[in-house]
């Protein structure tokens, strides 16, 4: 999958939850900045992948894929976008050949006998490999660990490498399925942790004994951006690390559109509504509250700038930066980020707090939320019924959602401005909730 195209499904998928297919075909091609003859091909090219990994689903699932995601996305515990990093860099050649090789290499063999059992049950349309291509898949396996290369001399024989999961038991195999689905639904980033837990949840299958294997857990995750978005993740990090420049085309959460194409015909070229960036990325923040990235860097023109990811598509590396430069770069974004709720840049404000103690209840739940939760905050003040917490923030925008989180059990006491604010907000909420009739 080429690295345009995986940018465009990435934005695909994400409008097609988002809208729960609300769009005419019209209107979503418009939104994505693609003709409609790109999108029915994106939705083609979708369907395949899906009904290629998610073989167990029912015929008649698979045959709408805007109908799948409609109404089964939100139904299942599973992250069904998961399924695009399988096809995620793989052509359909691709796919064949490496499933016909691990499907060989149950058993030990070598090279030759790997390429003719490829040569001889590739489909009759997919072109042939030969001993180069075989040997360069396996050098690409065996570095990334599922195959391993058995002792001995030349020729070198390949097998699975499948240890971890063999010589478990299937208590144990239970018990390590239980701890990796626990961790990645719960931390970030979690697509490897997504497929590391259907493999095992394969192996456990098939080691099944007569108790029947029951989930213990069924989470429900939300926030399907946060795993769109960590395609992004390992680019912007080796950016990072290498201390390169970084090339995209960004949209902003405000623009009308989310992606756009790459026109090589002059005859079909548009003007496109993203902003042409190059910035040395310093760092990438993730937001719990909201399940967003945001990549943190700077640019020569604007100083510090900060990016949500989802906006972000054709990221391509570019020089590399001087490690002074670099340094000077990451102080300053530290020293504009030092009291940032997350990464609120503007200017420093000090806010204060009253948080009510529950009455009755041990413990006090309300002050070990914001002992935990407070960052760098402090109690201040401490009373018998209630405590004064104190915190220097940059700006109140970031911090007001968690403040407003406590309800009735928070008072804000300062600023002023951040206290009219929140008052008005209630009144707000409070309007929704009158009586439609007096004697109701």
């Amino acid at each position: 999958m080429a690295k345009e195209s995986f940018d465009k499904e990435i934005q695909f998928l994400r409008m097609l939850v988002l809208t729960s297919g609300a769009y005419s075909r019209q209107q979503f091609a418009e939104r994505l900045g693609i003709s409609v003859h790109t999108y029915d091909k994106t939705i083609r090219r979708l369907k395949d992948i899906l009904q290629a990994v998610y073989q167990q689903l029912p015929q008649e699932q698979g045959k709408e894929f805007a109908e799948t995601l409609r109404f089964n996305y939100y139904e299942s515990a599973d992250p069904m976008l998961l399924f695009l990093y399988r096809a995620k860099s793989l052509k359909d050649s691709e796919t064949y050949r490496l499933t016909l090789l691990l499907a060989a290499m149950q058993e030990a063999r070598t090279a030759m006998e790997l390429l003719d059992a490829c040569c001889g049950q590739m489909p009759a349309d997919l072109p042939l490999p030969d001993e180069k291509t075989i040997r360069s898949d396996l050098k690409y396996l065996e570095e990334v660990g599922v195959i391993r290369r058995e002792p001995g001399g030349r020729p070198y024989r390949y097998r699975i490498h499948n240890d971890l999961t063999n010589e478990l038991t299937y208590e144990e195999l239970v018990d390590l399925y239980d701890f990796v689905d626990v961790m990645s639904n719960t931390q970030v980033p979690s697509v490897q942790g997504y497929l590391l837990r259907d493999t095992i949840k394969k192996a456990v299958k098939q080691a099944e004994n007569e108790t029947a294997f029951v989930e213990p857990f069924l989470y429900k995750y939300h926030y399907h951006s946060r795993i769109l978005d960590e395609a992004h993740l390992n680019t912007l990090l080796h950016a990072i690390r290498q201390r390169r420049l970084v090339r995209f085309l960004y949209f902003s959460p405000k623009s009308r559109k989310s992606y756009g194409s790459q026109n090589t015909n002059p005859l079909f070229e548009r003007e496109t509504e993203g902003k042409q960036e190059l910035v040395l990325p310093i760092k990438v923040v993730y937001d719990h509250q909201y399940g967003r990235w945001y990549l943190l860097g700077t640019n020569a023109r604007h100083g510090v700038k900060k990016y949500r990811m989802e906006g972000l598509t054709q990221i391509e590396e570019g020089e590399a930066v001087s490690e002074d430069l670099f340094d000077a770069k990451r102080q300053q974004l530290e020293d504009q980020i030092r009291h940032s709720w997350l990464i609120d840049t503007g200017r420093s404000v000090t806010v204060r707090a009253r948080f009510y103690n529950p009455e009755g209840v041990q413990p006090n739940f309300v002050r070990e939320r914001v002992l935990s939760q407070g960052q760098w905050g402090r109690i201040a003040v401490e009373e018998e019924d209630s405590f004064v917490y104190e915190i220097t923030v940059n700006g109140t925008t970031e911090i007001k959602p968690w403040l407003r989180s406590f309800g009735s059990s928070c008072e804000v006491l300062e600023p002023a401005a951040l206290r009219r604010e929140l008052m008005e907000e209630w009144k707000e909420i409070q309007d929704y909730y009158e009586s439609v009739r007096e004697d109701f």
